[in-house]
C-alpha cells in the first residue's frame, strides 16, 4: 500500500481523500434518513448442502442392502468347513541329520577360536 501511495501524485491524492470525504457525507446522510444508523446488511448465509433424515436413512438401508449382496455371494462361494491343514513332522534320521551338521559346524568354529559363526 506505502508503493501505491508513493507512487501517486498530489492531485490523485486529494481526489482520493475528496472522495472519501463525500462518502462520508453520504453515509451520514443516509443514516439520518433512516434514524439512528444505517441499516447493517446482514450477509447471507451459505446453505450447507445437507440430506434430510429421511434420506440418510435411505442411503443407508441401500448400502446395508448392498453390503448383504456381496457378502452372500462370498459365502456361497467358499466352502462351508474347511479342513485343518495337516500338521507337518520331521523324522527321527532327519533331526539326528541336522543336529551332527549343526555340530559339526560349531566344532569348525571353536577350532578356529572364533565365538561366534
Amino acid at each position: 500500500m506505502s508503493n501505491l501511495l508513493s507512487s501517486l501524485t498530489t492531485a490523485q491524492l486529494r481526489r482520493a481523500a475528496d472522495l472519501k470525504e463525500k462518502i462520508a457525507a453520504l453515509t451520514q446522510e443516509l443514516s439520518s434518513l433512516f434514524g439512528a444508523s444505517a441499516p447493517v446488511v446482514a450477509k447471507a448465509s451459505k446453505k450447507k448442502g445437507g440430506m434430510s433424515a429421511a434420506g440418510r436413512a435411505k442411503v443407508a438401508a441401500a448400502q446395508k442392502a448392498r453390503w448383504a449382496k456381496i457378502k452372500l455371494a462370498t459365502t456361497a462361494a467358499k466352502p462351508a468347513v474347511k479342513a485343518p491343514a495337516k500338521k507337518r513332522t520331521m523324522s527321527a534320521a532327519a533331526k539326528a541329520k541336522l543336529s551332527a551338521a549343526a555340530k559339526a559346524r560349531w566344532a569348525n568354529v571353536k577350532a578356529t577360536g572364533k565365538k561366534s559363526l
